[in-house]
């Protein structure tokens, strides 16, 4: 069973991911707009990436006998003055959640809460992967600047992510 303030904790980053998917749902919004369909598709996978993240912490509180309270989402920025601007909020925004992700774990250490920190280890995992992932593009939109080719290849790049749900609990461990 949990603590009241693991569950707190746990409801907190739960909602923060559902931010972080609205975020990137105005992204794609965004760059639609903007007719770079590329770069919308990348934000709506990443949309949906978050969704399923806030759904593995709904999933570990029910299981853990745990109560969800989902509050209020705050509305996200809806413009952006260029691409490089989009993920440059991408880059320093994951950077948070990593830090919120961190937190978790050091409190889960503190309450001693063996199960929610390995639980929270496949976020640290994906964590890193989050944030190599925004690092790139920004790198890329910083090399090409306001090339209109450069952003083209980009967006064409961009176009060819889909998404893949996180494999279930258990899966690929060969038993």
């Amino acid at each position: 069973m949990l603590s009241e303030s693991m569950q707190e904790k746990l409801n907190a980053q739960l909602n923060a991911e559902l931010y972080s998917a609205y975020l990137y749902l105005s992204m794609s919004a965004y760059f639609e707009a903007c007719s770079m369909g590329g770069f919308a598709n990348w934000m709506r996978v990443q949309a949906q990436e978050e969704l399923s993240h806030a759904m593995k912490f709904f999933d570990y509180l029910a299981e853990r006998g745990g109560r969800v309270t989902l509050t209020a989402i705050d509305a996200p920025r809806t413009e952006w003055a260029s691409a490089v601007d989009a993920f440059d909020e991408v880059y320093r925004h994951e950077q948070k959640v990593t830090a919120l992700i961190n937190n978790l774990v050091n409190a889960a250490e503190q309450e001693s809460d063996h199960a929610t920190r390995s639980m929270l280890q496949w976020f640290v995992t994906e964590q890193v992967e989050e944030e190599a992932s925004a690092e790139r593009i920004l790198d890329n939109l910083k090399m090409v600047g306001d090339d209109g080719t450069g952003l083209l290849m980009l967006d064409r790049e961009l176009a060819q992510r889909v998404y893949t749900p996180p494999a279930a609990e258990g899966e690929g461990a060969g038993g």
